[in-house]
């Protein structure tokens, strides 16, 4: 293990250089705490220290506090196990100390990192030197003195900007702000920041508390209706997340009643926000995210992935062009296979489309754009396929089609060459049925648009091998995607849990309940979109197909409804046509398209399920919890069968397949918090009242009898261990 430390060396110059040293990112730890508080004071103590200079060891300032305190935290609810690093160290130590302190900073000083830097008298950082206030993305705000130092060094406005949308900038930006004082070739900051800290010691330069500066924050007046306006917009856009507004109230008793008010304030609103649900469910997410990277039997069985540096795309349609443009721009060479030359000119062109919206946007210089396409090759046939590293198969969901492929590239590709299908339903077992390569055969499930959502579903077989999971693992994050390895079974991981959701949703609107009320519900619960707004969006021939593969694999729990298909009947295809639940015009919001409530009526007329034929009378958290309750059912019966690895993998896949709000924690870790028990006793009276579809799983009720949470590790059953 790499030594966690805080070294302190004097220079013939007088100046003592403390060094944080606890490798990846130099994050302070309580340890590293305690060690930074003794040396300052030992630096202090010392006759032969004229000045101090704060560095980090290996490139790096620090990537700010131990976010395991936090999880340490919300296990035993003791918020006195965060240190008083705001007053004690940053304030006391710091910012008054006799000697002048100057951070030298490299790589990336962040949250914690960077208030500690904020706090010292100068700051030279390394070029392209990453500095910025992520804490509200854990549910907290900055608790170092971050919320008043920062608006004082470079301005109100950038430093709400910086904090509320966590937001980092460079080095180089910095120095315009302000915020840095000059900016060094990295084998110079030391030696620069020594010079620089002796200057201040001998009145050369000035020695600057930023907490006690006043003048970039502007009037009073002016600061308030800044505020006022951060507020209304952190409203809108973070409506259900206390961080936002707590971050503003902070920042605003610094600017009327002086920094160490401020300071003070901010001590005490942290401690607070750290025992919120909000910070549970962001931090729950941050781990869960991290831990997917660990998969038994693949990640620690001493295998080393394969460079993957070709691949090969059969399908140029909406998920094949998605997933050549997420690889093309990790530059990863694309061949990509049509079946004519119609079909593929018109997938090159979604890929070129892509590529040029995020020059559009910014993200991408119009060099690297052309860098990117250069490595794409369209071809017709499979001459191509004999030096590439990996096929995957993005065609339409047909057994017969794929059984096909799969049988032709096992013949055109290469010994080595991984499987691939990104199938969203279909059992691949029956893929590979046709073939003698079934240990490369794998599921890569992308979500659409396959090169923006951030989820990666690895499906393996009881034969998948090892080492072709890892590879794609390490394909997965090279394209800036979350893999998480899931076993085998219809819809897999993500699919299979949620495919209550719409459903639940449709029973709602034949019980009598508003499709619009329902759309409503689910957005203020946190959901980007609704139901039946996401049934428009992905097209209804959509829903109809995957409807008929979940009504196949699970008679006894599904509802099939007429309505999407009199929609279909009556001219209506969502999004595609303009016309679905709403109306959708170019230019403006989609809108509530009344003139589908008769067709509304005609499919509670043909279900005959409203009890007494009268529509039932809910709330808007029965509402919510009458569709995700069986999500949640479902979820239960995944992580029994063992398809999973864990249950925080369903938590972070529900959070970046399905876009279940983070600050909730993930659908399980959301189920947990609500209550098993409140979850198991709905399921039961609503299935006593509408049917099958709600009645609670043999996992949910065997772990209410035992009073275990839902995501406490399953015993292993045979069933788990033959899925994964």
């Amino acid at each position: 293990m790499p030594e966690v430390s805080v070294t302190l060396e004097v220079g013939n110059d007088g100046v003592a250089v403390i060094a944080i040293s606890n490798p990846p990112v130099n994050a302070l730890a309580i340890q590293i705490i305690t060690a930074l508080k003794e040396k300052f004071d030992e630096a202090v103590r010392r006759n032969d220290v004229k000045a101090i200079v704060l560095t980090g060891k290996g490139g790096r300032f620090s990537g700010g506090f131990d976010i395991n305190v936090f999880e340490k935290v919300h296990k035993t609810g003791d918020v006195s196990l965060v240190p008083d690093v705001s007053v004690e160290l940053v304030v006391n130590t710091i910012e008054d100390c006799k000697k002048p302190v100057v951070a030298a900073v490299e790589g990336l000083a962040l949250g914690g990192g960077l208030e500690l830097a904020l706090g010292c008298h100068a700051r030279i950082a390394a070029p392209r030197t990453q500095l910025g206030l992520p804490e509200l993305t854990l549910g907290v705000i900055p608790g170092f003195g971050g919320t008043q130092r920062l608006p004082r060094l470079v301005g109100l406005s950038k430093a709400v900007e910086m904090m509320l949308l966590s937001k980092a900038i460079m080095s180089e930006e910095g120095k315009k702000l302000g915020l840095i004082d000059a900016i060094v070739a990295s084998e110079e900051l030391l030696k620069a920041s020594r010079l620089w800290a002796l200057d201040i010691a001998d009145r050369r330069k000035p020695w600057i508390r930023s907490l006690h500066r006043t003048d970039k924050i502007g009037p009073l007046s002016e600061a308030r209706y800044e505020l006022k306006i951060a507020r209304q917009q952190a409203r809108k856009t973070a409506p259900n997340m206390p961080q936002h507004q707590a971050c503003l109230d902070v920042i605003e008793e610094g600017i009327v009643h002086g920094g160490y008010s401020g300071v003070l304030k901010e001590a005490k609103v942290f401690k607070e926000l750290v025992l919120s649900d909000t910070s549970k469910g962001l931090v729950h997410v941050f781990f869960a995210q991290r831990a997917t990277s660990k998969v038994p039997n693949v990640t620690d069985v001493g295998l080393k992935p394969r460079h993957v540096k070709k691949v090969a795309v059969i399908g140029g349609g909406l998920m094949g062009s998605g997933i050549a443009t997420a690889l093309l721009l990790s530059n990863i060479y694309v061949v990509l296979k049509e079946v004519n030359s119609e079909y593929l000119l018109k997938g090159i062109r979604t890929i070129e489309a892509n590529v040029r919206d995020l020059v559009k946007k910014g993200k991408l210089t119009q060099d690297k754009a052309e860098k990117t396409l250069s490595k794409l090759k369209g071809v017709l046939d499979y001459s191509d396929f004999k030096e590439v590293d990996m096929v995957i198969e993005a065609v339409i969901e047909s057994v017969p089609l794929k059984q096909k492929i799969f049988s032709e590239i096992e013949k055109a590709c290469p010994a080595h060459c991984i499987l691939a299908t990104n199938t969203s339903t279909i059992d691949l077992n029956l893929v590979g049925e046709k073939t003698s390569s079934e240990d490369r055969i794998v599921g890569a499930h992308f979500f659409s648009p396959a090169h923006v959502m951030p989820l990666l579903e690895i499906v393996r077989t009881k034969k998948t091998s090892a080492q072709v999971i890892l590879d794609l693992m390490a394909v997965g994050k090279i394209i800036k995607k979350v893999p998480v390895v899931v076993g085998n079974c219809t819809g897999f991981a993500v699919n299979r849990t949620f495919f209550p959701y719409s459903q639940g949703a449709h029973i709602l609107v034949n019980l009598g309940v508003d499709v619009f009320r329902i759309d409503r519900a689910i957005r203020s619960f946190g959901l980007p979109i609704g139901p039946f707004q996401l049934q428009d969006l992905a097209g209804y021939g959509v829903f109809i197909a995957t409807a008929k593969e979940f009504a196949n694999a699970f008679p006894d729990r599904t509802f099939q409804t007429p309505l999407v298909e009199l929609l279909v009947k009556s001219g209506r295809n969502g999004k595609n046509n303009g016309k679905g639940y709403y109306i959708y015009e170019k230019g403006s919001a989609p809108k509530p398209d009344l003139s589908v409530l008769p067709i509304i009526e005609e499919s509670r007329r043909l279900t005959n399920i409203m009890p007494g034929g009268k529509p039932i009378s809910v709330t808007d958290q029965e509402i919510v919890e009458m569709i995700l309750f069986p999500v949640v059912n479902e979820a239960c019966r995944v992580l029994d069968e063992g398809i999973v690895v864990r249950a925080s993998d369903l938590d972070i896949a529900s959070v970046l397949g399905m876009s279940f709000p983070s600050y909730r924690g993930g659908l399980v870790f959301w189920a947990d918090a609500v209550g098993p028990n409140h979850v198991y006793m709905s399921l039961k009276k609503w299935s006593e009242l509408y049917g099958n579809f709600y009645k609670p799983s043999r996992f949910l009720e065997e772990r209410v009898t035992r009073g275990i949470p839902l995501s406490a590790p399953a015993s292993s059953s045979p069933v788990s261990k033959s899925r994964l």
